[in-house]
Parts: structure tokens; sequence; C-alpha cells
């Protein structure tokens, strides 16, 4: 998590200073190529800018050689970390450098389109029923009064329970049982507990909040509305009053760090942890088949509501050839190729087919939480969300009373966002 957030900070350090850069939008109906009808021309080739991760581009290429093989399209796949993609599409675009297709976290769309580098799809309905609904909710965005659909979904992931089955026997399936597992097998003196979490992490502790009726901007996905928080309301303040009940004397100390949840866990010293499909291997290599995994348990009687991330193929605005583009992110995300993905790289499928197709129990309890999970908001305010927040899930756990915090953190979060540029979008 914490290189998700240093990404995420990197990278809107780096956009928000791009964004007076933007090129200039088409007029109203004029957008090349969006909904024309028309078909362009077939080109020779298309560039993919892929992110350089081993596993990633060894399933891209497969997939460029089979669309070259289907449709007489050379794909030329360029390997480029997502860290730096925007910046490099920024300046090469213009000058007719950049990719047709590139890959980026769901969260930055906001910032994207701000900037004007991705051409909006048009998808239809059946194009759409192919993903899951949390899937098209993540990359759908509202901006200027028009809200649509900005690339193919390609993975999705979120977080849930890992157990270790030598202190563990059953997964907990509801927030008490999880508490008791930590209130039964935590003994501080050897360090030893039953569950760990870290304290200061609003990302995993969402359904706290969420499942009380606690959120973080109002409207729907895509379409917030940033002048409405909902940190502070009676929700929230319950959901936050669960959450300290976890941290104490006997309990999870509050000075827990990611590398101590995942230090311990691994050496066999934690019951349970919460944590996503991306320390599978870590987990598995020091656990082995004593590691089992579970849905978030439900809190407040019902599924909970975990946060989702998407990456997504997004189709540039500088390229020449948007409808073979948007032809080549579908294709690159049938089910088919994405259960080949999957196999290759070991991240999940947003394709519902080819999710519920996977036969590998570490896997499958994320993938039934995806279900119930929402995604995280994909606005540019939420940036000035994470340390107000955070740090209100400290004093939280340090035993400060939930409703002042809760509710100074809202005022801070308000205070960033005026002074970031206001609340518009």
């Amino acid at each position: 998590m914490v290189k998700k957030c240093l990404f995420t900070l990197l990278l809107l350090t780096t956009l928000f200073a791009l964004v007076a850069c933007a090129p200039d939008r088409p007029e109203e109906g004029k957008s090349e190529n969006k909904d024309s009808g028309e078909t362009n021309e077939k080109p020779d080739e298309l560039t993919i800018w892929a992110n350089d991760e081993e596993k990633h581009l060894e399933a891209v290429k497969s997939f460029a050689a089979k669309y070259e093989e289907k449709e007489g399209i050379k794909v030329n796949v360029v390997a480029k970390s997502m860290l730096d993609q925007l910046q490099e599409l920024s300046l090469a675009g213009p000058e007719g450098k950049g990719p047709d297709l590139f890959l980026q976290p769901h969260d930055q769309i906001g910032n994207i389109v701000a900037q004007g580098l991705a051409e909006p799809l048009s998808l239809t309905e059946e194009e759409k029923s192919g993903y899951s609904k949390a899937a098209i909710d993540a990359v759908t965005y509202e901006y200027d009064g028009e809200t649509n659909v900005y690339g193919a979904p390609a993975v999705i992931e979120t977080y849930g329970i890992y157990y270790n089955t030598d202190i563990v026997k059953e997964a907990p399936k509801t927030i008490e049982d999880l508490q008791a597992i930590l209130e039964n097998y935590t003994d501080q003196s050897k360090d030893q507990y039953g569950f760990l979490m870290k304290p200061n992490d609003i990302y995993f502790a969402y359904p706290f909040f969420k499942n009380y009726g606690g959120y973080i901007f109002g409207g729907e996905p895509g379409e917030y509305d940033v002048t409405d928080i909902g940190l502070a309301n009676e929700g929230a303040v319950k959901g936050g009053e669960l959450f300290q009940s976890f941290f104490g004397k006997g309990k999870i100390p509050t000075s827990t760090t990611v590398d101590v949840v995942d230090g311990l866990f691994t050496e066999g010293k934690v019951g349970a942890v919460i944590n996503g499909p991306w320390s599978i291997a870590t987990y598995k290599e020091a656990l082995g088949d004593k590691l089992k995994t579970a849905p978030f348990p439900d809190i407040n009687g019902k599924p909970s509501s975990t946060f989702v991330g998407v990456k997504t193929w997004m189709v540039s605005y500088y390229s020449e050839h948007k409808d073979w583009a948007k032809d080549l992110a579908l294709f690159i995300t049938n089910e088919e190729n994405l259960q080949e993905y999957f196999e290759t790289a070991g991240e999940l499928p947003p394709n519902t087919k080819a999710l519920e197709s996977i036969d590998d129990p570490i896997y499958e309890a994320f993938a039934e939480q995806i279900k119930s999970g929402v995604p995280m908001p994909s606005t540019p305010q939420m940036s000035q969300v994470w340390e107000p927040a955070n740090n209100a899930l400290q004093f939280i756990a340090e035993g400060e009373d939930v409703k002042p915090v809760l509710e100074e953190a809202v005022e801070q979060i308000k205070t960033k966002i005026e002074a970031s540029g206001g609340t518009g979008q």
C-alpha cells in the first residue's frame, strides 16, 4: 500500500504541473471519430505503451501477436512504466510520437481527462456487460457536465483476509468473528497477534465506515459531489467507534506499520491480516499450504464495501486511429485474453466470465469480494483526502473521541480541496 500511495502521489504531483499544458479540446460535436459511425481506414500499425513489468509485457506481446494475425495490423508494444506514461504522452502526443493505447490506474482518470490526454470510449450495453459493474463504474467519469467511459478495464483488485490455519482454523465471516480472533490469540509479550492491521490507512479501513453509511464523496461513482463529504456523519462515527475497538491494550498496537504486519505474519506469529492479491506470492512462499484467504468479513450485517482499483487501457487523444485503438483495447480485454492474462501475470480480470472461471482458492476470495466492492474515487480531489483521513484514523486508534476527530478531518479535507483549486472538476 505504501508503494501504491507513493505511486499516486508522484503521479499527482506531475499531473497537476502538466494540466496547464493540456491540449485545446475540440469544440462540442467535433471530436474526431467519436460516435461518428464511420469506420476509419485500417492502419498499418498501432502502438501500445505497456507497463514495464516482465509478466505484464509477456502477456501484452502475446495479445499483440494474436491481434496482428486476426486483423493484419502490426502492434508495436513499447515497455514504459505507468509512472512515466502521462508525462511523456503530454510531450510525445502532440508531436505524433505517442501511443494509440496506454495503461493507467482508474484513480488517475480525473487528472487524465483534465489534461485532455484520453478519448472517451463509446461502448454498447453488450460491450459493457462483459465487465463487472465495479469495473465499469470505476472507469466512468463526469467532466464538464458529460459522463463517459474512459478505457477498457484490464485488471481489477481489492482486498480481503489472509489467515494462517495453524492459528485460525476457520475464516472469520463477520467483523465480530475477527474481533474474537484478535482477542483470543493475541499475546503482546510474545509478539503474537490474532489479527493485525495498520491503523492509519483509510484504504483498508474504509469498510468500517462505508458499511454504517459513511462515505468519502457524495454522488455516484464517476459523478462525485466533492462538496459533500460523509466521513463525519452518524454512520461514520459508528464505524469509527467499531474501528477503535480493535486497538489498545491487549489488542493491535497503534504503532503497527505495514512492515510489522508483513514481517510477523510471514513469521507465523499472526492469525489474520488484511491485504490484497499483490501479496499472494510473498505470503505463499512464507506460509505454504497454511495460507488461506477469505472475503473481508461482513460489517453491520452486510458484505463489506472494500475499495476496488482498476487498471484500464485508454485511447490516446492524439491517436490517429481511435476506432481501431478501441477495437484493440476490447480485444485485449475479452474473456479469452483476460484468462490468459491472469494465468501469466496473476492479476484478476475485470471480465465477469474470466473472473468466475478462476479455479484457485487463494484468488477466489478476492474475486468474491469484488462483487461488493466500490470504486476508489477517481476525482482529483481524492488526493486531498488521504492525509487528513489517515491522521484521523491514527488518533481514533490512540483512543481520542471519534466524532470530533472525524469532524476535524472533514474540515481539513474541505480546506485542502479549496486551496488546491476549489470544488469544480
